[in-house]
């Protein structure tokens, strides 16, 4: 159980970042509700709107109380709730970046009469909203994390990727783009492997991407989990702070997934994995271009493409 550290009132976006992923860790000096902590989750991730509406709004777009939201910053160490939502306004007044996530937020907001009326005002609105997903992402990314995680995808003797149900598409995506590069990639339960015999290749060192967004999948969590036990690095892409696989993950990104799409949305983690690619490409380097030079040989070889 790791030990825990003497509280202190955050007072940067940041920093509430770090208490969220400490608390789902158990290495916090506050503890929090399950309710709360994704609540402060889903703040962190979403400043600009943590900033700028009002505590009845941000209840009704939580599901909450506004009390809830009171009792969470006093819990925290606030004066009270005004005192809490100046740390996401002094962080907004301090990025250049707001003006287009503001206009975003204009957009996602149920108040506002934009419910598309054709096909094409369908079409632009998952495309904002996407965009506005990617910018998530972007406000959220920690330098030292790129930097780890690319390191181990390019050097670790096997990766192995696992996510399940709709996220299946994006361990496959991921897997390939990986296989371009480097050898010994593959899904963590194919071709036709259970996920305990896919692990049970592995050895410490070894890397496993996991992914999951809400609702998550609990055996993917469980992976997880028994991976980081066994010594693998775990790397995790999911939505929040609260996720289940944030705790034993050494490298965790955090990929907002919010949209009219009928499911949750794909095309912000398919450009974080797009990336994670390029930054693998450049750490590999002359590894990487020979990689590429030595598939195209046996796609020319085999007279795969057309034209």
């Amino acid at each position: 159980m790791p030990k825990a550290r003497t509280p202190a009132v955050p007072r940067t976006v940041d920093q509430l970042r770090e208490l969220v992923v400490d608390i789902g860790r158990g290495g916090a000096g506050v503890s929090l509700g399950g309710k709360a902590h994704a609540v402060l989750a889903r703040l962190v991730e979403r400043p600009t709107e943590a900033a700028f509406r009002s505590i009845t709004e941000l209840s009704e777009a939580f599901g909450v109380n506004p009390s809830t939201l009171t009792r969470l910053a006093t819990r925290l160490g606030y004066e009270g709730f005004a005192d809490f939502q100046s740390v996401f306004r002094d962080n907004v007044s301090q990025s250049s970046r707001h003006f287009y996530t503001q206009q975003a937020h204009r957009l996602m907001d149920p108040a506002e009469p934009h419910d598309p009326a054709t096909e094409m005002g369908v079409v632009v609105r998952l495309a904002q909203e996407s965009i506005n997903n990617v910018e998530g992402f972007l406000a959220q990314l920690v330098p030292a994390d790129l930097a780890g995680a690319s390191r181990l995808l390019a050097h670790a003797r096997r990766v192995r990727v696992h996510g399940l149900r709709q996220i299946h598409s994006l361990a496959s995506f991921l897997t390939y783009g990986l296989g371009m590069l480097r050898a010994d990639v593959s899904l963590l339960d194919g071709p036709g492997l259970g996920v305990a015999e896919g692990l049970a290749q592995l050895e410490p060192g070894d890397v496993l991407v996991v992914s999951s967004v809400a609702p998550y999948t609990r055996s993917v969590a469980e992976v997880a989990h028994a991976a980081a036990q066994a010594g693998i690095e775990v790397i995790a892409l999911t939505d929040t702070r609260a996720s289940p696989l944030v705790a034993p993950a050494r490298h965790a990104f955090f990929i907002p997934h919010d949209s009219s799409f009928i499911s949750n949305s794909m095309g912000a983690y398919l450009v974080f994995c797009e990336c994670l690619l390029n930054l693998v490409a450049r750490e590999l380097g002359d590894e990487a271009l020979q990689a590429l030079e030595r598939r195209e040989g046996f796609i020319s070889q085999l007279g795969i493409e057309v034209g």
